[in-house]
């Protein structure tokens, strides 16, 4: 990919873009934009004890800050790094430079979004190369088609390292970094790298980008209208996150097991129909089919910054679902998939991310649940086939589109480097 003309952007648009880009090049310009931090501007290092860190890879929370109404506010780039393991076994060696390589990052980076927040996750092709078998208390198929006429690609891949931070720069050191393109990290020797372990697959290489504006910034892309609100964080013209509509770290972490501590991740790469959107549907419409068709516009807001901490869905709402299909002709996303709640609580813990990765509009949907179970229910519930309501009209469905998707095991960090399927009996 070329590098972005730096100057027709602004310098949010420029490292965006060049994240996007990646590689040895992206990094050294985006390095020339921001110039040498220094003094309050300085990436903040890490901690010379890796092992007081988390045992939970996936506990992000408490690391990123929160909006003025207490949502976590998410980093802004992300970069998922898909991995093939170009070893002949995983022996104790292999593990070790993969451990070294994941605790030079923890040592170079505070783990913030200032800093950096990375996980690594690993697919079911991943363990099919052990003798065992996952113990029952992790719940890891192969990815499937879950609604009528999917058709999509899965990641067939090893694993997938997930980089976050709200610095463009750091993302791309530390890919750089943690595959062979560069010594150091925020000025700290590197131990190993992956590069001895994993091939990366660029072709599978996936960004992103959360903020508000930056979805706007778009517009010069094909397919991202000029008519999405200013301040939106997503595509989709919403904030999304809201904090007493996500599931907490501890309901989406394993809690037994072997991989006690870890999680399950979904990856799902979505196109959408911006321009039918934003052309075809005005706000209030826009408003039902994302929440519900009882929700007041006014109570929600241009961007859904009047929701506060709740996408308003309450039990009354969640409850009339069928009724708004049939005596409606609308019902809405959130709603739909709230039907999957489980004594009203939430099963997912979203962090999804805009993405214009082949100069094409979408979303990489990324959820974390104790099992995939729990995702294959709240899409059931989202896709709403048993409604009589028409797709036009059941939520967004008639405006996204998945194209991949893919399964992973996140597991403790004890466990993080190449672990085995069966580590209780493993020699």
């Amino acid at each position: 990919m070329s590098l972005p003309g730096r100057s027709a952007l602004s310098r949010r648009e420029y490292g965006r873009a060049l994240v996007a880009a990646g590689g040895a090049a992206a990094l050294s310009a985006c390095l020339d934009a921001v110039g040498e931090p220094e003094g309050d501007r300085a990436v903040p290092t890490g901690t010379d004890d890796p092992s007081s860190l988390p045992e939970r890879q996936h506990a992000w929370n408490e690391s990123l800050s929160t909006d003025a109404d207490g949502n976590v506010r998410p980093a802004k780039h992300h970069v998922f790094a898909a991995l093939s393991l170009d070893v002949d076994d995983v022996d104790e060696d292999a593990r070790a430079t993969t451990e070294d390589a994941l605790e030079t990052l923890e040592r170079a980076y505070e783990r913030s979004a200032d800093g950096l927040l990375f996980t690594l996750g690993y697919t079911p092709s991943y363990f099919d190369r052990f003798d065992g078998d996952l113990p029952d208390s992790v719940d890891l198929p192969e990815p499937e088609p879950l609604a009528p006429g999917e058709e999509l690609e899965f990641d067939g891949f090893d694993a997938v390292l997930h980089l976050a931070s709200d610095r463009p720069e750091v993302v791309l050191e530390a890919e750089a970094g943690l595959f062979g393109e560069r010594e150091t990290v925020n000025d700290a020797a590197l131990a190993a790298d992956l590069s001895e372990v994993f091939d990366r697959l660029p072709e599978r290489r996936r960004t992103g980008f959360v903020g508000e504006g930056l979805p706007a910034d778009r517009a010069d892309v094909s397919g991202v209208p000029e008519s999405i609100p200013a301040d939106a964080p997503f595509f989709m013209g919403f904030r999304s996150g809201f904090a007493e509509s996500q599931a907490g770290e501890d309901r989406v972490t394993i809690d037994a097991g072997p991989f006690a501590g870890g999680t399950t991740q979904q990856l799902s790469s979505i196109g959408l129909q911006l321009e039918q959107w934003f052309g075809q549907e005005n706000h209030r419409q826009r408003v039902a089919k994302l929440f519900s068709p009882d929700h007041d516009e006014e109570a929600v807001g241009e961007v859904g910054e009047a929701l506060g901490t709740t996408n308003g869905l309450t039990d009354e709402r969640v409850g009339a679902t069928g009724d708004h299909a049939r005596e409606r002709g609308v019902v809405g996303h959130a709603q739909k998939a709230a039907r999957a709640r489980e004594d009203g609580e939430p099963l997912l813990l979203r962090r999804d991310v805009n993405t214009v990765d082949g100069d094409r509009s979408g979303v990489h949907f990324l959820s974390l649940q104790r099992e995939i179970g729990d995702f294959v229910r709240v899409r059931e519930a989202m896709t709403g086939a048993d409604l009589e309501v028409s797709t036009a009209n059941s939520g967004i469905r008639h405006y996204l589109f998945v194209r991949r998707r893919g399964n992973y095991l996140v597991p403790p960090r004890s466990l993080r480097a190449l672990p085995p399927a069966a580590p209780d009996t493993a020699g």
